[in-house]
This record gives structure tokens, sequence and C-alpha cells, in this order.
């Protein structure tokens, strides 16, 4: 008998008949002798109406109320679960994050995972209960309501599948796998059949936004199995798991995009110590963060530094920095936030070289400028015009041979 987390996303549960889709595919599940605990989102839409109520109500929510009102969205599909359940002969009950022991820090709206208490849900698993519990809500420890922000039902399944060292979890949402690229701008993205926890790290990071970052990150560290499959076909989707060796014979997996981004350049900065300190000590302290840094060193002890922040950012990270340049003596300030980050990913670029020779290339055929470049082991990113960017995916995609269907 095995342990199976199944994990719903709003569209999974956006309507009644949803629901039902949903209610019949636990209870196969459930038939076939396993424990099931099911973690499920809001319907799809009522977080964001949610959050219009209270905009309407005030102009700055209190966080803790806001995180109150946000929680009842995924207990709204949990109790319907549970009720339909029940009318289809199971034994089934619903738990709020607090009923379920997540306990998280006093971060509300964006509250980490500390630990799961898991005696409650054990005792509803050997009474043969299917266990219904709201996702992306948990309670900090002065015993306050809190929430994991937007995809935070993911890191919910995750986690409560490691707590419980379940055999699976599936993540159930509207595209059925992870896919080479986006298939709305890449015609011949193909589905990935199996791809590592690191690979799924970066691809998340990097614009991919099938699974939240904070999820791969559980999985990965408790050895957990996901499975992420469509909540509207029986077909198989992608499992990501522990790398193996098989994995390195295909050198870039995926390539991604990233639309939110925006870049800040100072010119002619007094190449000092603690100059940069003086830079990024204010952006940090504003909580905005900043992902890819180039310096360009120019003569006479100058030098340029442009770094790249989330594009909602822009504006205030412009107006920080600023103030710094005045303090610093750069000679200006500017923004750009009309860039794309585009990604090739994969774990056997570990073992094969030439790859950023491949990417640069294809990108110059078609004179697409390299704004930026940063890489990991098993990562190239380049910061590119963001009107070139689904022309770099598809030539990248071609190039590194993800058009083929070997």
């Amino acid at each position: 008998m095995a342990i199976v987390v199944q994990k719903f996303g709003g569209t999974s549960v956006a309507d009644i008949t949803r629901i039902r889709n949903v209610a019949n595919r636990v209870l196969k599940t459930h038939h076939q002798g396993n424990d099931v605990v099911v973690i499920l989102s809001a319907m799809a839409g009522v977080t964001d109406r949610l959050l219009g109520l209270a905009n309407e109500a005030t102009d700055a929510p209190d966080r803790r109320e806001l995180d109150v009102l946000l929680a009842t969205g995924e207990q709204t599909t949990a109790a319907i679960l549970a009720m339909m359940l029940k009318g289809m002969g199971v034994q089934a009950q619903s738990l709020l994050g607090h009923q379920a022991e997540v306990v998280t820090d006093c971060e509300y709206g964006n509250a980490r995972i500390l630990e799961i208490g898991t005696d409650r849900i054990k005792r509803l698993l050997k009474d043969r209960k299917i266990v219904v519990v709201a996702g992306f809500q948990g309670m900090d420890i002065k015993g306050n309501i809190t929430t994991l922000g937007r995809g935070g039902s993911d890191t919910s399944a995750v986690a409560i599948a490691a707590a419980l060292n379940a055999d699976v979890c599936e993540i159930y949402t509207d595209v059925d796998g992870i896919y080479t690229a986006d298939p709305n701008i890449c015609p011949k993205a193909r589905k990935i059949k199996v791809i590592s926890y690191d690979e799924m790290l970066n691809m998340a990071s990097l614009g991919a936004k099938v699974l939240q970052i904070r999820s791969v990150g559980f999985a990965k560290k408790y050895n957990i199995p996901v499975h992420v499959r469509s909540s509207f076909s029986e077909e198989e989707g992608t499992m990501v798991v522990n790398e193996d060796s098989g994995m390195e014979q295909l050198v870039v997996s995926g390539v991604t995009h990233d639309l939110n981004q925006a870049r800040i350049t100072l010119k002619k900065v007094p190449d000092q110590p603690g100059v940069a300190a003086k830079i990024f000590s204010p952006i940090a302290e504003a909580g905005i963060l900043v992902d890819m840094i180039i310096q360009n060193t120019r003569s006479g002890g100058q030098t340029d530094l442009t770094f790249t922040v989330p594009k909602a950012d822009c504006t205030k990270a412009l107006e920080i920095e600023k103030k710094v340049a005045a303090t610093i003596d750069a000679e200006d300030v500017f923004a750009d936030p009309n860039i794309a980050k585009v990604s090739v990913i994969g774990v056997g670029m570990k073992n094969h070289s030439g790859v950023a020779s491949l990417m640069f290339n294809a990108l110059a055929r078609e004179n697409i400028n390299i704004i930026m470049i940063s890489t990991s082991e098993i990562r190239i990113s380049c910061i590119i015009e963001e009107k070139y960017t689904e022309l770099a995916v598809r030539v990248l995609h071609t190039a590194f041979g993800l058009d083929r269907d070997d």
C-alpha cells in the first residue's frame, strides 16, 4: 500500500463539475488500495477576487487579516471535495492548514514552513479516510493563520508528502507535463518524460511556471518523486526525480524565457573598495531581488555596473540608485524594462563542452544581441531585447536538437 499525495490547482477545481472530476480521480487512486492525501488550491480566480475585496475595504489591508481572508479560498474547495467524496460513499475529512499542523514562520503573505506534524493525518489514513487538506496555508507559532505566497499549494503538497514519507506527490494542473520550451511560442516543444530536481529548480527560477520553486526545493531535499500531470487526461506526465547518469546524454533539456526582468545601469562609478556595497545594500534593504550583475571597467579608475531586478521593482530600484549615484559621484543612472532572459538548462552541460559557443552562435545568426550573460554548472542565461524573445527561444530549441522526436 502506497501513500499518494495529490495536489490539484485552481483550474482543476474551477467549478463543481471539475471538482467532481477531481473526486472521481481521487476515488480511483483510493480504490487501488492507496492511502490518499489531497491538497487543494482555491477555485481559479477566487484569490484575486478576495484581494480585490480587501483593497476595496482599505487602501492598505492589514497583512494578518489579509491572510485570514485569503485562506478561505482553499477552505471552500477542501470542504466541497470532502462533502462530495462522502456523498460518493467513501470516508473523507477536510483539514485546514492549522488542523494539518502546518507550522510556519510569521511572515504573512509569504510564510515559510518550519515543520509539519503528521499525527492527525496518519490517524485518519489508518482509518482508511481520504484526507483533504487546504493548501497554501498554515499557522505560525503564535497560532495565527498564514499563507505561503503564490503557488503555495505546490509547496504544501510536497512538504506534506515529505513529512509523510509519501511514495509520490502528484501535481495536477492544466498542462500535461514539463515541456522543452513554452508550447505557446515554440510549436515543436516536446513533453519531457523525466527531469532532475536541479534542472527543474533552474527552469522554475528562470521562467517556467508549472511548478513553484520552493516545492521543487522540498522535493529535492527529501527525495520525493513529483509527477506533474494533467487533471483532464489519464496521460502520464513528467517525473521530477534525482539525477541519474542517463540524463547526462542530453546536453540541454529545455529552453526557458522570462519577461519579468528589467536592468539598472550606473555609469562611470568610482572603481573603489566598498562602492558595490553602497550600491546594493539599499536594494537589499528595500526587499528587491537582484539577479544578474555585470561590471565593465573603464580607464581612469571608473567602471559601469549593470544589474537586473524584477520588472515590478524597476521604478523603485531606479529611485534608490539615483540617490546612491549622487553620494558616490556616478555620472548617470538609467533603467531598461524592455529586456528578457532566455536560458538553456541541462545536467548534461557538466560533461559537454561548447554549449556556450553553440548558444551564442545560434543567437548571432539571427542578429540577436546579447546584453548580459550568467552561467552555472547546468545553465546559461542571456539578457536580450524583449522583442526577440520568441525568436530566440525557437532558435535555441532547434540549435540544441530539442525539435527532434527522439
